[in-house]
Parts: C-alpha cells; structure tokens; sequence
C-alpha cells in the first residue's frame, strides 16, 4: 500500500492521476463514436490540425484553449462536411484539412522565424507539468462532454449508424455533427498535454476496439471504453513512475497490452466454443457493424417520435 500511494505525496503526479483518468475516460467515451464512424485516423490527424491552430493563437496573442480548440473545431466540422460526400472517403478528408492546417502552421514558423514556444510537449505530452488550472480545465471539459452525451445518446447513435434515416426522422444532423466536432476538439485540445499529439490516435482507438471485442450492446460499449481508457490512464501514470517512462507512452502501450490480451482471450474462447470467426464478423449486420440500417439503429428508431 505505501508502494501505491508514496508518489500521491507529490502534487505533480496527483495532478497527473487525475488528469490521466480524466482524459483515459475522455478519449474512451468520444473513440467509440470515431471508431464506428470509421474515422479511426482522425485523433492523429485533428493533433495536428490543432497544432497549426496554436501557432496561429500564439502569433495572434490568443488563449491557446480558445485559439487551438477554435481551429480544431472548424477542422473537425470541415472534416466531417467533407466526408459526408459520398465521392470522397472520411481518410482523404482528414489528410486533405489536417495537412494543409499543419502546414500553414509550419509556413507561418518559417516566415516569422522568432516562434519561442516549446511545442515539443504538444507533440510528445508533458503530463507532469500540468498545472492546477489544467487540471481544472480538462475536468470541466469531460464533464461537459459526458454530459452532452448522455443528454444526446439517441441521436448521436442514430447519426452514427444511420444518418440519413435520420434526417427522415426530423433528428438535426447538422446541429449533432457540428456538436459531436466541437466535442471533438475540445478533447483533442485538452489531450495534446497529456499524450502529445503523436499518441492521441491511439488513445481514442485502443479502448472502444478493445471493448467492442467482448460486447455487441451499444451501451455497453460505451461504459466498457470510457473504464477502459480511465484504468489504463491511472495505471499507466504509475508505471510511468516506477518504470521512468513517458507518460504518454507508458498509457498507448498498457492499452495496447490490454487490446492484446482481450484479442487473444476472446479468440481462444471462440476457437474452444467451436466459432473459428468473430461475432462481429459473423452477425456483419449487428449493431456495430458499421454505419447502415442495422439493429442498433431499429431501436433508436422504435423510440423515436414519429412525426
């Protein structure tokens, strides 16, 4: 017991447990909705769009959580527009707005040339160095995220599977699309202190494909991705301490164990059951399926008004 808790004797690495759990949770909770859109890049390429956004509010003198999580915002709205046409796939949209927001950030640096920031903990985390403020914002931001997604669960997993029997159904997608993108961003922004922007792909995917594994329920999935991502924050914080790690690292590389065992569990379990495929991949129209008319959207649906 005094293993675990002499580190809480220093306020640094609480600030970090707390924060770690908070974002492990964050990024679980909004990977869920990614990886079902099949928008699994679009963490890694939206890090960089921000980073972009922060050159910009540095240079124009802005708060770097209203100037990044502006830029990203509009990132993640245009990323989203741009992928809803059917000729262009969500891939191509992420590197078409991504790139090009993460070169005007390198072309401003190159034309200014007195850029005196240190971004170095942007692409690579520094959670130890995480203020009280910080720890205060990020808790605001993944309340407020929790919050409105708990008060739009239905339309968001309509939106997701379905969305244009949504629009059939009177649900808003344009208004659910730009609210899911300023969400987005804002876990983004508050993320790229903790795991840098070269790891945040990572930390939204790992959970939701970990937990989407072992369960079918849509809800379920959320609740299993969110404890998911929060466990391998906190647990990874402390092997972070007692190993001399990144911390960003220490937290990608625990979730990818905790992918790997479940991977290798669930397949013993279905090879000694007799099912050499996957649920997921035998029942193709289950709920989780991907973005079509499936069962998981013939609920939200049954309990939706009619009009």
């Amino acid at each position: 017991m005094n293993h675990l808790t002499e580190p809480l004797h220093y306020e640094f690495f609480r600030h970090a447990v707390i924060v770690a759990t908070l974002i492990g949770a964050l990024c679980g909770l909004m990977g869920v909705y990614i990886v079902l859109r099949r928008m699994s890049y679009i963490g890694h390429g939206l890090s960089h769009s921000i980073l972009g956004g922060a050159v910009v509010s540095y240079l124009a003198g802005w708060n770097f959580y209203l100037g990044a999580g502006a830029w990203g915002f509009v990132s993640a709205l245009l990323i989203n527009t741009t992928a809803r046409r059917r000729s262009i796939g969500a891939d191509a949209a992420i590197g078409i707005v991504t790139t090009a927001s993460f070169a005007l950030g390198v072309a401003l640096i190159s034309m200014k040339r007195r850029f005196t920031r240190n971004f170095e903990a942007a692409l690579f985390g520094n959670i130890l160095g995480v203020t009280r403020g910080d720890v205060l914002v990020i808790a605001l931001v993944t309340a407020i995220v929790g919050v409105a997604v708990f008060l739009a669960y239905r339309q968001l997993l309509f939106v997701t599977f379905d969305p244009e029997l949504a629009r059939v159904y009177g649900i808003p997608v344009g208004w659910v699309d730009a609210g899911f993108a300023l969400a987005l961003a804002a876990t983004i922004v508050v993320s790229l202190n903790i795991v840098g922007a070269t790891l945040i792909a990572a930390a939204i995917v790992i959970p939701p494909t970990t937990a989407r594994l072992v369960t079918q329920s849509f809800g379920r999935l959320l609740i299993l991705s969110t404890a998911t991502g929060a466990a391998c924050g906190f647990v990874g914080m402390y092997l972070s301490y007692e190993y001399d790690l990144a911390s960003g690292a220490a937290i990608v590389l625990l979730s990818a164990a905790v992918f790997g065992a479940v991977y290798l569990m669930t397949g013993l379990r279905r090879t000694l059951a007799g099912h050499p495929r996957s649920t997921l991949a035998a029942e193709h129209h289950g709920p989780l399926a991907g973005p079509a008319p499936m069962s998981a959207t013939v609920r939200a649906r049954e309990e939706w008004p009619q009009h």
